[in-house]
């Protein structure tokens, strides 16, 4: 069975990979809106052993969800809206070319947590991809919480981390601050996005 997971290059994402692994034919996948390329998660894919795909994203949902963060002030709705697209993207199935591997796809993951307020997939709109494009929609971390996927990385992965501005990842939050900053400036970027840690996978154990 093939399953379409959207991948960053964390840690997260990488660990959601490696639950289904034992199940599932497992290509790992990252949207882009053409703002930055997708090459550092390409290359943590290939350390943990995944085949990766790049998936075109509609450029107008990056622009929706910029504004929103700016009219917010913080990046939590916004970032929801593009998640929610790429699942319902990747799930619709139509990037699949004969080149990938891929034969039918038969569910689409995400890494998300048990503890994340943002992005997650509420049971509604999981049951609405399902109905509507044929596949499961998987979210093995959705039980686990912080600590235990700290300590599960830690067990199995070769992690990076740091700076959220500075670790190359390819996940919405580069994009978006990109076409932020062009928009709005650098201080824009500063106000609507806290300073966080990111991680990027570097290879396994």
């Amino acid at each position: 069975m093939d399953c379409a997971l959207l991948y960053s290059g964390g840690k997260d994402s990488t660990l959601a990979a490696l639950l289904l692994d034992p199940f599932y034919d497992v290509t790992l996948v990252s949207g882009s809106f053409g703002v930055r390329d997708t090459e550092p998660a390409r290359e943590s894919a290939s350390a943990v052993g995944f085949d990766h795909v790049t998936v075109d994203l509609d450029p107008d949902v990056a622009h929706e969800a910029v504004e929103e963060m700016h009219d917010d002030g913080y990046p939590r709705n916004g970032i929801q809206r593009v998640h929610e697209h790429a699942v319902e993207t990747v799930a619709r199935g139509d990037w699949v070319t004969e080149t990938d591997g891929i034969g039918s796809l038969a569910a689409v993951a995400d890494g998300t947590r048990r503890d994340d307020r943002v992005p997650t997939i509420e049971r509604p709109l999981a049951q609405s991809v399902e109905d509507r494009f044929d596949v499961d929609y998987l979210a093995p971390l959705a039980g686990i919480g912080r600590g235990a996927v700290d300590a599960m990385a830690a067990d199995r992965l070769v992690v990076e981390s740091g700076p959220s501005a500075e670790i190359p990842k390819a996940d919405y939050e580069v994009e978006l601050r990109a076409i932020l900053r062009d928009r709005y400036g650098e201080e824009a970027v500063a106000d609507v996005f806290p300073e966080h840690t990111q991680s990027r996978v570097c290879g396994l154990q």
